[in-house]
Formats: C-alpha cells, structure tokens, sequence
C-alpha cells in the first residue's frame, strides 16, 4: 500500500469513518519562510550548466552552453536566454534572497543581454561572460541572509528589475527586427 493511500478508511473496520486527508500539501509556490540556499542551488546550478557549460570545446577546456547557440537566432535567442535568467532571479527573490545579490545576479544578465544582441559578437561574448554561472557562483559564495522571508521592499526591486530586463527584452526585439526588416530590404533591392 502506498503512502499516499495509508488514511483510507476501511470498509469493514466497523469504526467511524475519518475523511481522507493527504499525506503531503502540494502547493504551487511554496511559504516563503520555510526555504533556504539549499533550495534554490540546484536550480542555478543546472541553468549554469544548460545555459553556459553544457558541451566542451573539443581540445581545449573552454565550454559553451545554450545561451550563445540559442543566442544566434535573432530577436527570440537572447530574448529567450534573459527570460529564463529573469525566471531565476524571481524564484530566488522570492525565497529571500538579499537584495545585494540580487543586483548583481540581475547586473550579470542585464550585460549579457545588452551586449548579447549584437549580431555575432553578442554570442562570443555571451559565451565567454556566462551570466548564468557567475549567478550561480554568487548563490555559491553567499552563506547568510537567505533564511529571511522576501520584504515589500524586496519584492519593489525584483519587479522593477524583471520590469527592465522586460523592457531591454522587448528593444532587443525591436532592434532585431529592423535589422532582420533593413537586411531583407539590401537583399531585394
């Protein structure tokens, strides 16, 4: 018998009926009070790996990950690399993550996008920067604070900066756009 079936009542026991109740809460999003460096550091930890070290660089030890391959499709690359970094950083506000090191990790990813939608020279960049593994770095080397639950002001911040990565997304967008529009335009002409 599995756990989650362990409180049905049985038929024939004779006793009165209990209603049935599970054995664990599942919830959406967890309380925040109850969560800790523990929780959020795998979660950087494989986005560092996918993003920005997942395949080695045959005869050398350089590795690159999704964000510069991805990046090369213009407007929805780095468009779609921000957009999970900025998942991140709401998880890791949201589990009380001090606003210090937020600045930084978002800092880490606002560059990366500024710079990532240059054509070609964006991606290298991308490649060589890994936002994704200096954010998980930064988790890494901050050992206090976490155990605190996100405050109002906390959470200002984070929407104000998921808000400019939003709004940088969307220039990137604009700008790739003209640009693909422009380079259609020189190749019909």
């Amino acid at each position: 018998m599995t756990a989650a079936f362990q409180n049905v009542p049985r038929e024939n026991s004779g006793g009165p009926r209990e209603p049935l109740q599970p054995d664990a809460e599942w919830e959406v999003l967890p309380p925040e009070g109850n969560v800790g460096k523990k929780d959020i550091e795998p979660l950087f930890r494989i986005l560092a790996l996918f993003m920005d070290n997942l395949i080695r660089v045959p005869g050398t030890q350089f590795r690159i990950g999704l964000d510069p391959i991805i990046g090369l499709i213009p407007g929805i690359g780095d468009t779609g690399a921000a957009m999970v970094s900025a998942l991140a950083l709401v998880q890791a506000a949201r589990q009380g993550l001090p606003k210090v090191v937020l600045a930084r990790m978002s800092l880490n990813v606002l560059v990366n996008q500024l710079i990532g939608i240059v054509p070609i020279i964006g991606d290298a960049f991308s490649a060589w920067f890994k936002s994704n593994q200096r954010n998980y770095d930064l988790l890494k080397q901050h050992s206090t604070g976490l155990r605190r639950g996100a405050t109002r002001s906390d959470w200002v911040f984070v929407i104000g900066v998921v808000i400019g990565l939003a709004l940088i997304v969307l220039s990137g967008v604009a700008i790739s756009v003209f640009l693909l529009n422009q380079l259609f335009k020189v190749m019909s002409a």
